[in-house]
C-alpha cells in the first residue's frame, strides 16, 4: 500500500513548491482537500488523521493547532513553519549534519523542516564547532542574500507589479532589529553560546540564496588558514548528495546568489587566505532552503531513496 501524503497549506509558497515535486509521483498517494473546505477544521482534522505524512506550510500558531488535531499515532508531521524547530519533542530536519541527525530523521514522528536563512548558516557553521574550529562563544557574523519569493504571495506580487517602488530595483537590508525569526534555530542547533549578528538581505530575483559567514582566522584555535577550513568541510561533506564542498575560491571569481535557483541541493564555497575566511552557502531558498529540504525529510521518513523527485 502506497503511504498517504497531505500538505496542509497546499495553497502557500512553500506547500504549492512541495506539490511541484510530488504531484506526480507514483509512490506516494496524495491526498486533496477541496478548495472551498481548506479551512475548515474538521475537515482538515479527517485528512491530517487519515495520512501517514502531514506536510504543514502554514503560520507558526496554525501549525501548533494543526498537531493538536491529530489522534491518529501513526501519523508523522513535517513542519515547515518556525514553531517547533528548537523544541525538544521535534528533530531537526538537515540530514547533512551528522548520522544521528539522518537516522533519527528516518524514524521520527515530528520533523521540524529548516529555515532558509538558518540551512545556509547551520551549513558552514555546524560542522566548524562540531569539528572544535570554530569555539561556541566565537562572535559570529553572517550576511544573507535572498530572492523575493521567501516572503510568500503578498512579498513576490509587490515585488512583480509593474507599479511597485522604484527602489525595488537595488537590494535592501532587513531585520534591522537584529532578532529575525530564524536566530534561535541558529543558535540551538550549532550549540552557540550566544546569537549571531544576522543580517539578512532582500534581493531584486525570485529565487536563491547565498548565506555568507565571515572568520577572522587569527581568533580560532590553531589560527586555521581559509584552506585548512575548506579541506576540514570538504571532509566532513564527503559522502553527502545534496551538500557540497566546491573547490577552494569557488569556479570563478564571483558569486551569484541565484546559482542554485530550481536546484534542491547546496553548495558551500570557502574563500580567504591565512588570515580571514568567509563560508558562503549556495542554494535555492525555496529548494534545500524550504520545500525541497522537505520532500528530501519525506523520503528519508518513507525509506525512499533522499533524491527521489528532487533535482540535484
Amino acid at each position: 500500500m502506497k503511504p498517504v501524503v497531505y500538505i496542509d497549506g497546499k495553497e502557500g509558497t512553500t506547500g504549492l513548491q512541495i506539490f511541484e515535486r510530488l504531484g506526480s509521483r507514483e509512490d506516494i498517494e496524495l491526498i486533496l482537500i477541496d478548495e472551498d473546505k481548506r479551512k475548515d477544521t474538521q475537515e482538515r482534522k479527517k485528512f491530517i488523521n487519515a495520512a501517514d505524512i502531514v506536510f504543514l506550510c502554514l503560520p507558526d500558531a496554525a501549525a501548533r493547532e494543526a498537531v493538536a488535531l491529530c489522534e491518529n499515532p501513526n501519523t508523522r508531521f513535517i513542519d515547515a513553519s518556525t514553531a517547533h524547530r528548537t523544541h525538544p519533542d521535534w528533530d531537526y530536519g538537515f540530514p547533512e549534519l551528522s548520522a544521528a541527525h539522518r537516522a533519527a530523521i528516518a524514524t521520527s514522528k515530528r520533523v521540524a523542516n529548516p529555515g532558509c536563512h538558518a540551512s545556509g548558516f547551520i551549513s558552514s557553521v555546524y560542522p566548524l564547532v562540531k569539528l572544535g574550529i570554530v569555539p561556541p562563544d566565537y562572535p559570529l557574523t553572517c550576511s544573507s542574500l535572498t530572492g523575493y519569493s521567501g516572503g510568500g504571495k503578498k512579498l513576490i506580487a509587490e515585488y512583480e507589479d509593474v507599479n511597485r517602488d522604484p527602489r525595488h530595483e537595488s537590494h535592501r537590508i532587513y531585520g534591522l532589529t537584529l532578532k529575525h525569526k530564524h536566530l534561535p534555530e541558529m543558535t540551538h542547533v550549532c550549540g552557540l553560546a550566544a546569537a549571531p549578528v544576522f543580517v539578512p538581505i532582500l534581493g531584486d530575483f525570485y529565487k536563491g540564496m547565498a548565506s555568507t559567514v565571515m572568520l577572522h582566522n587569527r581568533l580560532l584555535p590553531g589560527a586555521p588558514t581559509a584552506q585548512d577550513i575548506h579541506a576540514k568541510l570538504a571532509d566532513y561533506y564527503a559522502d553527502q548528495t545534496m551538500v557540497n564542498v566546491m573547490p577552494f575560491g569557488g569556479e570563478e571569481p564571483v558569486i551569484y546568489s541565484d546559482t542554485m535557483a530550481g536546484r534542491d541541493s547546496l553548495e558551500l564555497i570557502v574563500c580567504g587566505h591565512e588570515e580571514q575566511t568567509i563560508v558562503t552557502a549556495l542554494f535555492d531558498n525555496l529548494g534545500k532552503g524550504a520545500s525541497g529540504a522537505a520532500v528530501q525529510n519525506m523520503n528519508l521518513m518513507l525509506g525512499f531513496d533522499e533524491t527521489t523527485g528532487l533535482t540535484k
